[in-house]
């Protein structure tokens, strides 16, 4: 199965695909946490991405249609896999059309994940990041334990540049006027399938999209 995971940042693309890709014994790719690597090793390509993920921007199309490209002949994905955090534009949904076509792949499924503005901002404000084993939490709906302990492995937990209250505007700017018109781009191909996410657990939600995943 190859499927897509749309939504504005702190929709929970990334704790959801984790689930899902339990499920299905697929790899997951995301070039947003391809990109975080990147910087966190200090390479060219981490140093050139810092500078628009801090900005709250998206990172050129150059950058990433290359590294997702790549990333799809690895033989984990053979079977299918999940990308999420691409495409975001509807130049960068095109690429990946472009791709698909040569490599012989059929898109099976986009799933939209919905959510109200207000919670997003909260989602957003409140999220750490575990500085040794990436651990995700967040201080208003997935508290710590110990405040700035990470729960799995005791690390010191920290706030990303790009989720600070400063350039989580910008970021819900830039994903309304760059990304939003993918779910009319989907929406015309036929394979697009909302789901509404203000509420409710995550397991809930990961079940809301397995039955549209599955539904024939």
């Amino acid at each position: 199965m190859i499927f897509i995971l749309l939504g504005p940042p702190g929709a929970g693309k990334g704790t959801y695909s984790q689930k899902l890709i339990e499920k299905y014994k697929i790899p997951q790719i995301s070039t947003g946490d391809i990109l975080r690597e990147a910087v966190k090793n200090k390479t060219e390509l981490g140093m050139q991405a810092k500078d628009y993920m801090d900005r709250g921007l998206l990172v050129p199309d150059e950058i990433i249609v290359g590294i997702v490209d790549d990333r799809i002949k690895a033989p984990d994905c053979k079977t299918g896999f999940l990308l999420d955090g691409f495409p975001r534009t509807v130049e960068q949904a095109d690429a990946l059309e472009f791709i698909f076509k040569r490599a012989k792949l059929t898109l099976d499924a986009v799933i939209n994940i919905a959510v109200k503005k207000d919670v997003l901002s909260k989602r957003l404000t409140g999220r750490r990041l575990c500085k040794s084993c990436g651990a995700n939490f967040n201080i208003y709906t997935l508290p710590p334990a110990v405040e700035g302990k990470c729960d799995k492995c005791g690390g010191e937990l920290y706030q990303r540049d790009d989720d600070k209250p400063e350039t989580i505007e910008k970021r819900l700017s830039v994903y309304e006027k760059q990304t939003l018109p993918l779910t009319a781009y989907y929406t015309n191909k036929g394979i697009l399938k909302d789901i509404e996410a203000s509420e409710g657990t995550i397991d809930e939600i990961v079940q809301k999209i397995i039955g549209l995943l599955e539904k024939k």
